[in-house]
């Protein structure tokens, strides 16, 4: 395969150059493994540029390493996707994702006057054809629908500053009618689709190959017996069947996993990543159950003791599998902590409604009175990014469960708010309870955080995260401090037993 390369680093953007390079590697992939990954690292290595991306390239050379798990990866990439597929999705997001340009947020920051964040989360509709325990998207009428217009206004937006990742929500998105005729007119960005999969159809599956730029992102949370108890006798069985045909048609896809304390040893197993990567999944999401809404179950949360397991599994399954697994909260070591506020990322609901985050449920902006990048720029927005890192440990990243009471702070100082009844309840009535959460998760991430490496080589990565060298510096001493804190108070519960 030839590779014409040479030139390209002054004639392009450099994200641009990213996706060619290794839309280029991935599209002309062949059927001998070591060619594969030879063909995909040297894009690698060209593309990669500074001290960040310099680590980024060092962990895909692991990864890639003879018998490693991304060569088999490599080898699903080639059997599962249609070559558009891997050049519009597969090259779009790892580009997006680990090889940016570096000079990209001083030159949005000069025009813009903000730094957009690289992805977008939007919900034009909450309607859904489920009925599930616990959830109110059931109670929506089209005419709540976001208008096609709008969705495609606020695309526009995002794109004009340099957003290209747009993930979408709901509801259910697929029930809404307007979606891939929408995206379709947004060509040169790429799309992932939180979906339960019950709409998915041998033409849908063709239609989002011929897109190539879309990958439908399949909420399951267990075999038949745990997911049709929430969601009803049927439901395990139609994401199984729309798996099969999004491999059969070249679809790349994933899963999302919401994992509760019921059903943790289950999505944290051999047989449940095994059964999924047979049926064709190259990446998923696992959620730790969030108490938001009107009436959460605290039961479901996942102690801080399964919150490490999960931890722990990811790793092993990284270090493995031939599938990509992301852990919304313990993977805060390698976004740099909390990414909420439109540091890098915030969520446009079905009403217009800009929030910080898919959890976080206020607003003080909505985008038929505002332009996004005014709503980006908004105090609210900017107080969040301004505490941001939390802690000085990203394996608590969250100001909602990690430290409970901050993000509540920050939006009583910049009176935002809610967008649904109930947004208040964590921060309220389920404010002991989240203190006590908290407390546990301190204790068993702050030992992880200094026995398993993290203060080495995640301190270092944080550093190339695009936060303030001084709120790093400030959460530092805050961390170090609090730790001789517990230690001494340590040393005189010891002291105490012994007399």
């Amino acid at each position: 395969m030839a590779m014409h390369l040479k030139g390209w680093r002054d004639m392009m953007p450099r994200r641009t150059l990213a996706e060619k390079a290794l839309g280029q590697a991935l599209k002309y992939l062949g059927d001998d493994p070591d060619k594969n990954a030879g063909y995909v690292l040297k894009a690698v290595d060209h593309i990669a540029s500074g001290e960040k991306q310099e680590m980024v390239r060092q962990w895909f050379h692991h990864w890639m390493r003879e018998n490693g798990p991304g060569r088999q990866f490599l080898k699903r990439v080639v059997e599962n996707t249609h070559p558009r597929v891997r050049q519009r999705y597969v090259a779009r997001m790892v580009a997006s994702m680990f090889f940016r340009d570096p000079e990209a947020p001083r030159r949005a920051r000069k025009q813009f006057g903000i730094q957009p964040p690289p992805t977008m989360l939007i919900s034009p509709t909450m309607r859904c054809n489920y009925r599930c325990q616990g959830c109110y998207a059931g109670s929506y009428e089209r005419k709540d629908d976001m208008s096609p217009e709008t969705f495609d206004r606020v695309l526009s937006e995002a794109e004009e500053m340099g957003i290209n990742f747009f993930t979408i929500l709901g509801g259910e998105p697929f029930i809404y009618p307007h979606l891939l005729e929408v995206i379709e007119k947004h060509d040169k960005s790429f799309y992932q689709v939180y979906t339960n999969a019950s709409l998915i159809d041998e033409k849908t599956a063709d239609k989002l190959v011929d897109l190539g730029n879309v990958a439908p992102q399949i909420s399951i949370n267990g075999p038949a017996e745990v997911t049709d108890a929430v969601r009803g006798k049927g439901s395990f069985d139609k994401c199984v069947r729309a798996m099969d045909l999004l491999q059969e048609a070249g679809c790349a896809f994933g899963f999302s996993s919401l994992v509760t304390r019921r059903n943790m040893d289950i999505i944290c197993s051999d047989h449940w990543i095994d059964f999924l990567v047979e049926k064709g999944a190259l990446y998923g999401w696992m959620f730790l159950f969030m108490p938001v809404g009107n009436d959460p179950d605290m039961s479901l949360m996942p102690t801080p003791e399964q919150r490490n397991q999960m931890r722990m599994f990811q790793q092993y399954v990284r270090d493995n599998k031939p599938v990509l697994l992301v852990d919304f909260w313990n993977d805060g070591v390698l976004s740099g902590g909390c990414i909420a506020g439109g540091r890098l990322y915030f969520h446009v609901n079905h009403r217009g409604d800009v929030e910080p985050c898919i959890f976080c449920h206020f607003a003080t902006d909505n985008i038929h009175e505002k332009s996004l990048k005014e709503a980006l720029n908004s105090s609210f927005f900017r107080s969040i990014r301004s505490e941001q890192p939390f802690c000085y440990n990203t394996l608590r990243p969250c100001p909602m469960i990690d430290h409970p009471q901050t993000m509540w702070r920050i939006i009583r100082e910049n009176n935002a708010k809610p967008t649904h009844k109930g947004a208040e309840v964590m921060f309220t009535r389920l404010a002991p309870e989240m203190t006590r959460y908290a407390r546990g998760v301190q204790q068993v991430m702050d030992r992880a955080w200094h026995e398993e490496g993290y203060k080495d080589w995640a301190a270092k990565w944080m550093q190339h995260c695009g936060l303030a060298p001084e709120n790093i510096e400030r959460r530092r001493r805050e961390f170090e401090q609090n730790r001789q804190r517990a230690d001494e108070t340590e040393i005189v519960r010891a002291r105490a037993r012994s007399n």
